[in-house]
């Protein structure tokens, strides 16, 4: 429970686990890898800002959309697991942006992912990633992010 304790020190809390918009299952398991399919800035059922970066949305309101898709990443992976201290390594985060033309600062964006894992994790928060943008996303959405983490065996 050091990861939600830590979660909780930063005034911030585990949202319901986003339920799939299609026909998908929220994570795969392979071995000591989870993928975790890609969420939005839906907290709780609803989005927390709608539209295109750089136009409806600001930077800060992206990166902070893009910090409520770690969170979901997170209730889905507790969901899987049963606790986030089993998670070893963050391996992979992929940041679709839905960018106004002319935005060019996607990187930015997606360290609202990242800042946060790594405050979690620390250097094993550390990743790979991908940050794009995208002509359009699904319901005006500003971010959808995915991710790959490595877990310990179940105790």
């Amino acid at each position: 429970m050091e990861i939600e304790r830590k979660l909780a020190e930063m005034g911030l809390a585990l949202p319901e686990p986003p339920r799939p918009v299609a026909n998908y299952i929220p994570a795969v398991q392979v071995g000591d890898l989870v993928f975790v399919g890609g969420v939005a800035n839906r907290i709780n059922g609803q989005l927390t800002c709608r539209g295109k970066v750089g136009r409806e949305v600001s930077l800060e309101q992206a990166y902070a959309a893009a910090r409520d898709c770690a969170l979901n990443h997170l209730a889905i992976l507790k969901a899987h697991l049963g606790d986030l201290d089993r998670i070893e390594r963050i391996v992979k985060v992929v940041v679709h942006v839905n960018s106004a033309p002319g935005f060019n600062q996607q990187p930015r964006v997606a360290n609202g992912e990242s800042d946060l894992l790594v405050a979690l994790w620390g250097e094993r928060g550390r990743h790979t990633r991908l940050a794009l943008g995208a002509a359009e996303l699904f319901d005006d959405i500003p971010v959808e992010t995915e991710i790959i983490v490595q877990v310990a065996p179940e105790a």
